[in-house]
């Protein structure tokens, strides 16, 4: 297949890594250091599996250089999604699907605005990933798969084709025919972990060991869970409690990322996350106390010392 990759970093980098070497044709669109490093020597992902080194690797920061492509990765952080629909343009042909593998809900919104409904196919990833240097990813954890489909849950031939060449690249890889709820489902708990470790500054072993915290963290998600339902998302009565138990079986020392991005300074996913629930609440007329608070205690710090 050929595929372009738009944001070549933790996520795009592994996956594009890995559909490289299956001998898919892969265009990684970057820019700056990372481009010029992907030019020069390859892609490295440093893993404790071993080494992936794809070398040499197609990058450009001109998507109109590459042309129309089968498959275009988004993989930009949320607030690049508008500008990363208008780079996919040039590489939208007349069945291309376009999947993100972005965090939220409200990138497939984006992106069907700016690039038609019938491109957009649903996506979720599930990897620990980050630039560790310019051209080098590291992979933290075994954990790499994505869950994708076409919104309706046709097994069109494009999806079909996707799966086949995810697989081949030794990707864990699922044709879902319910993605509206997969992404979803991830949205629950992420948004909930991203906004309680970032608004506490603490890891997920010490919030649940604390009643208080403990109590909190539930809310949260129950609150994401209210919102789904009535955006018409079918979530399992027993969704809340599978979800704390499986927050009792993390790592105690376990973070989402705006944790860390918070803790650097950096800028964070709020608005998409804890942000967007609230927005997507007040609309339905779903109360969001907790991530209310969640939002208007880090919104100062959304813009990240530079903003």
């Amino acid at each position: 297949m050929r595929i372009a990759i738009i944001g070549a970093g933790g996520v795009g980098g592994y996956f594009g890594a890995r559909l490289a070497l299956a001998g898919e044709d892969v265009h990684f669109v970057a820019r700056g250091a990372h481009l010029a490093a992907l030019r020069e020597r390859g892609l490295t992902v440093r893993r404790d599996a071993g080494d992936l080194v794809a070398r040499p690797v197609a990058a450009t920061d001109d998507p109109a250089s590459i042309g129309a492509v089968d498959v275009v990765l988004v993989a930009v952080k949320l607030w690049d999604t508008e500008a990363a629909a208008r780079a996919a343009r040039p590489l939208v042909g007349a069945d291309t699907a376009v999947v993100s593998l972005q965090n939220g809900v409200r990138r497939d919104e984006t992106l069907r605005e700016a690039i038609g409904a019938q491109h957009v196919m649903g996506g979720v990833s599930y990897i620990s990933a980050f630039i560790e240097s310019p051209g080098v990813i590291r992979q933290v954890g075994a954990m790499q798969k994505i869950v994708f489909g076409e919104y309706g849950g046709a097994r069109s031939p494009r999806a079909l084709a996707l799966h086949t060449a995810l697989e081949k690249a030794g990707i864990d890889a699922v044709l879902s025919d319910s993605i509206a709820r997969a992404i979803w489902e991830k949205f629950v708990f992420l948004a909930t972990l991203a906004g309680v470790t970032a608004a506490t500054r603490m890891p997920i072993g010490a919030i649940r060991a604390n009643p208080s915290t403990r109590a909190l963290f539930r809310d949260a998600l129950a609150e994401v869970v209210a919102v789904a339902r009535a955006e018409g998302v079918a979530i399992a009565d027993d969704f809340v409690d599978g979800r704390m138990a499986f927050a009792d079986g993390l790592p105690a020392s376990m973070t989402a990322s705006m944790a860390g991005d918070l803790e650097h300074g950096r800028r964070l996913e709020l608005e998409w996350l804890s942000g967007d629930v609230v927005a997507r609440g007040t609309r339905l007329r779903v109360p969001t106390p907790v991530h209310r608070a969640l939002n208007d205690v880090l919104v100062l710090h959304a813009g990240g010392r530079a903003g």
